[in-house]
C-alpha cells in the first residue's frame, strides 16, 4: 500500500519557496499521508498539518507574504555586542518569533492536527536527530529552528534541543523510516553558479553552508532512491535571494508556484531524477525544467 510523504527541508526566508510549491501540489490534488519538516520547513508542516487542503495553503503563504526580519531575527546592537564579548550562548531572543507561532498554533498539540506531523531537530550535545510528534506545537517548531548561536537551544523532555537543520536538513530519511513509500521533496534551493559572489561574512558563511545541505540532499536521494518513489519539486534556479532577507517572500513564492505549475504540467511528478539545480552547473545553452543529472533508479 502506497504511503505518501511530503518532506519540507529547512532554510529560513527560503521556507516562502515551499508554501508556492505546496500550493500547486494541492491544487492539482496532490496528497500526503503524513508530514515530516526540519527548521523552516518545521513551520510549514505544523501549520499544514493542522489545515491541509487548499485553504490551509493559502493561509500559509499568507503568513509568510506577512512575515518581516524583526519577528524573526530582532537583532540590536547589544545583542550583536553581547555575542562578540561572549556572553551568552545566542545573538536574538527567540521571544519575538515564540510569540508569532503562538499566534498561529497557541497551546495545540502535534496530537491534534489533522494530518500526522513529524518535527525534525537535534541534540546538542551528541547532535543526533530528535523526531518530535507530540506536545507543544510551539516549543517543537522553536527546537527545529533554533539555529546555533543565533537562537537559544530548547529544553524538551529532558533533551537540549537545537536546529534540525543541522542533523538533517531535509529529512528524506525520517520519512522512510516512518514508512513512506513515495516521497515528494519541497526543498529550498540551490545558490547557483550565476548568483553574484557573496557579499560580507554572514553571505559567506550562508554561501557555504548552502553548498552542504545541497550535497547532501544528492547524497540522500542516491543513497535512499532505492527504498522509496522519490520526487523533488523544481528548485527555484537561478536563486539569490539571502535566507535571512524576509522582504522577498511574496515574490519567492509566486515564483515557486509558477514553476511547480510548470513541472506538473510538463508531468515531472513521477520522475525519479536528480534536478540539475542541485548539482554545480552553468546556465550555457540554457536549462529547462524537465533537465537532469543523474538518475535515482
Amino acid at each position: 500500500m502506497e504511503k505518501t510523504a511530503f518532506v519540507f527541508a529547512g532554510g529560513g526566508s527560503l521556507g516562502a519557496i515551499e508554501a508556492g510549491m505546496l500550493r500547486e501540489l494541492i491544487i492539482s490534488g496532490v496528497r500526503a499521508d503524513f508530514l515530516v519538516g526540519a527548521s523552516a520547513g518545521a513551520i510549514n508542516s505544523v501549520f499544514f498539518a493542522y489545515q491541509p487542503d487548499a485553504t490551509g495553503s493559502l493561509r500559509l503563504e499568507s503568513l509568510w507574504r506577512g512575515i518581516r526580519r524583526p519577528q524573526i531575527l530582532p537583532w540590536s546592537i547589544m545583542s550583536l555586542f553581547g555575542a562578540f564579548r561572549g556572553n551568552g550562548n545566542h545573538l536574538v531572543s527567540s521571544v519575538k518569533l515564540r510569540a508569532l507561532l503562538f499566534e498561529h498554533f497557541g497551546s495545540r498539540t502535534l496530537e491534534e492536527v489533522d494530518l500526522p506531523v513529524y518535527v525534525v531537530a537535534t541534540e546538542m550535545k551528541t547532535g543526533n536527530e530528535i523526531v518530535i510528534s507530540s506536545g507543544s506545537a510551539v516549543e517543537a517548531v522553536l527546537a527545529s529552528t533554533a539555529i546555533p548561536g543565533v537562537f537559544p537551544p530548547v529544553s524538551l523532555d529532558g533533551n537540549m534541543l537545537i536546529d534540525g537543520g543541522v542533523a538533517n536538513n531535509t529529512p528524506i530519511s525520517t520519512a522512510i523510516r516512518l514508512g513512506a513509500t513515495r516521497v515528494i521533496v519541497l526543498a529550498t534551493g540551490y545558490t547557483c553558479a550565476e548568483r553574484r559572489q557573496p557579499k560580507g561574512a554572514l553571505e559567506h558563511a550562508m554561501s557555504a553552508l548552502n553548498l552542504l545541505v545541497a550535497r547532501q540532499l544528492i547524497s540522500d536521494l542516491e543513497r535512499w532512491s532505492a527504498h522509496a518513489a522519490i520526487a523533488v519539486v523544481t528548485p527555484l534556479c537561478p536563486l539569490d535571494v539571502s535566507p535571512y532577507d524576509y522582504s522577498q517572500c511574496g515574490m519567492l513564492i509566486d515564483r515557486a508556484a509558477a514553476e511547480t505549475r510548470r513541472w506538473l504540467d510538463a508531468g515531472c511528478l513521477n520522475d525519479r531524477h536528480i534536478p540539475t539545480a542541485l548539482r554545480p552547473h552553468s546556465h550555457r545553452g540554457g536549462y529547462s525544467i524537465g533537465s537532469t543529472d543523474g538518475d535515482m533508479m
